[in-house]
C-alpha cells in the first residue's frame, strides 16, 4: 500500500493512526501543501484525486480518496483489530462521532479555508484565529457531552478504540496547536492524553513523519 499524505494534514494523520493500529506496513509518499505551488495541486497527483486533496490510498489497482472512506476500506479488508464495534447501535455511535468531526470540525478549519479567509476575504490574522477557536469550540462543546454520554472516559465509545477516536487524537492536535482553550473539555482531554501515548498514535503523530518541517 502506498499513502499519499502530509505531515500536518489531520486527515491523513487519521489514515496513519488506522494502518498503524491494523499493523499494516505501507509507503508514505509525501505530497507537500506548499512547496512548488501545492504539490496536491499537480497534474500528476490530480489524476489520482481530481478533488486535489490528501491523503490518497493506493491499494493495488485501487486508487481512494477520503479519510473516512479509507478507513472503512481498511476495516473491511482488515477487520482486526476492530475499528468498528460489533454491536449495531455501537458501530452506529462511532460513525456517528467521527462524521462529526471529519464533517462538521475539521472542514470549517483545514488550510484551504484558513487561506481563503486570509488571502480572498482579506481578514487579518486575529481574525482568523478567531474563526478557528469557534468552531473548534462548538464542535468540541458537544463532543464533550457524547463522549460523557457513551464513552468510558478513556475512549470516546465503548471501551475499545474506534474510528472515532482515531478521528479525535488528530483534532485535538490541532486545536492545541492553534493555543485553543481546552480547559472545558476534560475528557476529550483524558482520553486525548491516554491513546497519544500508545504506539500506534506516537507512530502518526506529524513530528513522526518523514516530511516534517
Amino acid at each position: 500500500m502506498r499513502l499519499y499524505t502530509y505531515w500536518r494534514s489531520s486527515a491523513a494523520y487519521r489514515v496513519r493512526i488506522a494502518l498503524n493500529l491494523k499493523g499494516l506496513s505501507y509507503e508514505a509518499l509525501p505530497t507537500h501543501f506548499l512547496r512548488n505551488g501545492g504539490e496536491h495541486r499537480a497534474p500528476a497527483f490530480l489524476t489520482r484525486n481530481p478533488q486535489g486533496l490528501i491523503p490518497v490510498l493506493e491499494d493495488g489497482a485501487l486508487i481512494l480518496a477520503q479519510s473516512l472512506a479509507i478507513i472503512e476500506y481498511l476495516e473491511e479488508r482488515y477487520p482486526e483489530p476492530a475499528l468498528l464495534p460489533r454491536d449495531l447501535g455501537l458501530r452506529a455511535r462511532v460513525r456517528s462521532l467521527a462524521l462529526s468531526i471529519a464533517c462538521d470540525i475539521h472542514p470549517l478549519n483545514n488550510l484551504r479555508v484558513l487561506n481563503y479567509l486570509k488571502s480572498e476575504l482579506g481578514q487579518p490574522q486575529d481574525k482568523v484565529d478567531a474563526w478557528y477557536r469557534h468552531w473548534i469550540a462548538t464542535g468540541f462543546t458537544a463532543l464533550e457531552q457524547e463522549a460523557l454520554r457513551h464513552g468510558d472516559g478513556t475512549h470516546l465509545v465503548g471501551s475499545q478504540i474506534s474510528m472515532a477516536d482515531v478521528c479525535l487524537i488528530p483534532q485535538v492536535y490541532n486545536a492545541k496547536r492553534f493555543r485553543v482553550d481546552l480547559a472545558p473539555y476534560p475528557t476529550l482531554i483524558a482520553i486525548n492524553d491516554g491513546l497519544a501515548t500508545l504506539p500506534a498514535f506516537q507512530a502518526a503523530r506529524p513530528e513522526a513523519q518523514p516530511d516534517a518541517e
